[in-house]
């Protein structure tokens, strides 16, 4: 029998080895095949060696606790068991009842040796428990876009004209000729039907300034424009094909957003 597997991203050194401690001391089977400190080393090496469980850090640099779980769901090999979410998080009670409502199990720091008991109880429950992998990965999909629904950023105010620099040289562009925005490093690429523009700033300040009836966000790194979404094509890995209105090329809609998609 194979001994379950843990992933580690805290990027706090000594809490990160307290957690470790305490796991090995509560649950002696479970191995810790890795230990990371920041969001984008937690996705990266949880997608390389798919462990069963993941305590991801609600802040870390890079990318966020629940960032890091989004771009799992949204990457994460078909043919493996999504992993057993953990968050672990600084924030109080209150904020933690959305987490709790979702049936992802959480930790407040500092992590108490009778909570951590009580979490791994969960997960051992959880890991014996587990159902077709399709349909435990469309459950776990299903509460990660709830907690991600339920922290989005309050509305800002909508843009109507998105303002693309060049040199010296300002670009209006209105907003009803974008077809979609992805993002590009530290910018955001804003295209047009036949026009590309770079912006500095990034997909997830730009989101919450975008009217949502509008603009649907399809994957971690794209908004696309709903008029100009042409056709939406169910893949067998759960991800959908977009074509576009306006350009030859076509989009990824993630498992995550794949929702959005459904027939009348």
């Amino acid at each position: 029998m194979t001994h379950p597997s843990a992933l580690i991203a805290e990027d706090e050194p000594l809490l990160a080895e307290s957690l470790r401690q305490d796991l090995a001391a509560l649950w002696p089977e479970l191995q810790i095949i890795a230990r990371v400190g920041d969001g984008g080393s937690a996705v990266e090496r949880a997608l390389a060696l798919t462990p069963e469980v993941c305590f991801l850090d609600i802040r870390m640099p890079g990318a966020s606790g629940l960032e890091a779980a989004q771009a799992l769901a949204e990457d994460w090999p078909q043919d493996k068991a999504f992993p057993l979410i953990v968050f672990v998080t600084a924030y109080d009670q209150h904020a933690l009842q959305a987490f709790e409502a979702q049936a992802a199990d959480y930790l407040v720091k500092p992590v108490g040796r009778e909570r951590l008991a009580a979490c791994v109880a969960r997960l051992k429950a959880r890991l014996a428990s587990r159902g077709p992998q399709p349909e435990e990965l469309r459950r776990s999909v299903e509460q990660l876009r709830s907690l991600l629904v339920g922290t989005a950023p309050p509305a800002a105010t909508r843009l109507d004209v998105i303002q693309a620099q060049v040199g010296a040289v300002v670009h209006l562009v209105p907003i009803d000729e974008v077809i979609y925005f992805e993002a590009a490093d530290k910018y955001v690429r804003v295209i047009t039907a036949d026009k590309e523009h770079l912006i500095r700033q990034s997909l997830k300040d730009l989101l919450p300034q975008l009217d949502p009836q509008r603009f649907w966000q399809v994957h971690r790194g794209t908004i696309v424009q709903a008029r100009c979404i042409a056709q939406a094509r169910r893949e067998e890995s759960g991800k959908v094909t977009l074509t576009l209105r306006g350009r030859s090329e076509t989009l990824t809609a993630s498992r995550l957003y794949a929702h959005l998609f459904k027939g009348m």
